[in-house]
């Protein structure tokens, strides 16, 4: 949490622990929480464990969540299960290694699929839904549609993650569903491998970006950290906006590139609109939460290459200081050290950040 907060970050939104059982896995955070010692707000979905089994997962946490009351409490708390992902169900999982094909999803998969969103849908638990192929939210969409059919999503929460080569089709399906899209910057460490499967021309608008917000949609951003792409919010900035991968290749079409303010805001207000936090959070606003950060550089007016290298020099979470350095060090609660205590950060601090 305080490297998060050295890089400016006062929210995460958690999406999904993949491997990390509920409740027995959150304890720690739990303990944190409890203890007021949390210096990140930090929803979290519930991701299905076992392939097969995801189902009976679903069922026994809503016996145990109660997401109504929870965000009831959304506010005072900000540490609490926001629903369900972002894998469903294991038969739907379309991981994105450009180095391989495109996995074909079991023909199983729409079953077991609406099964758990018809569950999540009647106990009005949002969701999230990992896709990366058009291919798969086609597939996706169709089950969406069907369960909405049956049993109505009335402006329930839910998008999907990553969404690399949503069609133009599928955009205006989400759409008439009010549904979102959350991307992430895992084009700016696979593009060049991209490229060499589909080419040039298919990559110039992955994801297609400026599309989604011309048509409407609600769009956030993230980085996907930390399994496929580095957690930090500078790099996926400089790549939104330059539509350069770390390793310099521009592959993006212009249209597909964003200013910085708009960029700035997918990772801001964006990202809160996806959970309905948009009303408190998102914009330095009386009324509004009291997090903000002093940076080290502009991040309007910089070289776009610093954008990477840019962090807090102050982070403040609800009006209180979470980390600080420089001539902010003395007002900042002292930095944990790395566990283990050998740890070579603890002696040649810094060296991770070149």
């Amino acid at each position: 949490m305080t490297e998060m907060n050295r890089l400016g970050v006062t929210s995460v939104m958690d999406a999904g622990g993949g491997f990390q059982n509920f409740p027995d896995d959150y304890g720690i955070t739990d303990s944190l929480f409890k203890l007021g010692q949390l210096t990140v707000r930090l929803p979290y979905y519930l991701f299905a464990q076992k392939a097969g089994s995801e189902l009976q997962d679903y069922q026994k946490w809503i016996s145990m969540v109660d997401i109504e009351h929870q965000h009831g409490q959304e506010a005072e708390t900000e540490y609490f299960v926001e629903g369900g992902g972002e894998n469903l169900v294991a038969t739907g999982g379309d991981f994105e290694n450009f180095n391989k094909p495109r996995p074909d999803l079991a023909p199983v998969m729409e079953q077991q699929l609406k099964e758990v969103l018809t569950v999540l849908v009647k106990n009005r638990w949002p969701f999230r839904l990992h896709a990366t192929y058009n291919e798969s939210i086609t597939r996706f969409l169709n089950v969406i549609e069907e369960v909405n059919k049956e049993n109505p999503l009335n402006g329930l929460s839910w998008f999907f993650d990553h969404a690399e080569t949503v069609s133009e089709e599928n955009l205006r399906r989400i759409k008439a569903l009010n549904g979102g899209i959350s991307i992430q910057h895992r084009m700016a460490f696979q593009g060049e491998n991209f490229v060499a499967r589909y080419g040039k021309q298919a990559a110039r608008n992955t994801p297609p970006i400026r599309q989604m917000l011309d048509m409407g949609l609600k769009v956030g951003a993230g980085t996907d950290g930390t399994r496929v792409a580095s957690y930090n919010p500078w790099v996926a900035l400089y790549w939104l906006s330059t539509g350069k991968t770390i390793g310099g290749h521009d592959y993006t079409a212009n249209e597909n590139k964003l200013d910085r303010l708009t960029a700035l805001k997918l990772y801001t207000q964006g990202s809160a609109s996806l959970i309905n936090q948009q009303g408190d959070k998102g914009t330095l606003k009386a009324g509004y939460l009291a997090d903000l950060a002093v940076l080290s550089d502009d991040y309007l007016k910089t070289d776009a290459a610093k954008i990477r290298d840019i962090h807090s020099l102050l982070t403040i979470l609800d009006g209180k200081i979470v980390y600080g350095e420089g001539e902010f060090r003395a007002v900042a609660p002292a930095q944990p050290k790395a566990i283990p205590a050998w740890s070579p950060v603890n002696f040649y601090g810094g060296y991770q950040y070149k």
